[in-house]
């Protein structure tokens, strides 16, 4: 069985993120979609947040898994009998920063591979980061995040953002 692993922080998921998953969810037997606790980050969304909006963004898709972890992501996919990372690029300017970690998971353990998918050209502009932005400012994030939980995000953002301004 060829199991690939999607690793990220998908702080929310952006369709950017979905555009990945969905192809990638074509290549695989199986596909987890690993979402990173990182204790470095303060995410808007918590890990359990995180975890179930992929599952509802992913829950059309078979062959697709979520689930959270922390440490190193070889250990994980070692844990998981996966041989490789999934990465999503949207610009050259992803490129440099993916290339050394694949590099680095490369010396960790040989046997796991790294692959890069661009990422649709209509998403190549879009991150978490930028979704969060246009939500602190009260854009509209519709064609940004999968349609099935704009509601939420849009709702958790502006709490977040009025929680922050209510501290100033």
């Amino acid at each position: 069985m060829k199991i690939g692993v999607y690793p990220g922080s998908f702080d929310p998921v952006t369709n950017g993120h979905l555009d990945i998953i969905e192809r990638a969810s074509k290549i695989f037997d199986k596909l987890i979609v690993a979402v990173l606790v990182n204790p470095n980050k303060t995410p808007v969304f918590d890990i359990d947040e995180r975890v179930e909006l992929l599952k509802e963004t992913t829950e059309h898709l078979p062959n697709v898994e979520v689930k959270a972890f922390k440490g190193l992501l070889i250990d994980f996919m070692k844990q998981e009998n996966a041989r490789v990372i999934v990465k999503g690029l949207r610009a050259v300017s992803d490129f440099e920063y993916e290339f050394q970690m694949a590099l680095l998971n490369k010396k960790l353990e040989p046997s796991i591979e790294t692959i890069f998918m661009m990422t649709n050209s209509k998403y190549s502009y879009l991150s978490s980061s930028m979704v969060k932005e246009v939500a602190r400012f009260g854009g509209c994030i519709e064609d940004l995040v999968p349609e099935k939980i704009a509601r939420k995000v849009m709702r958790k953002l502006n709490m977040k953002y009025a929680e922050t301004e209510e501290n100033k």
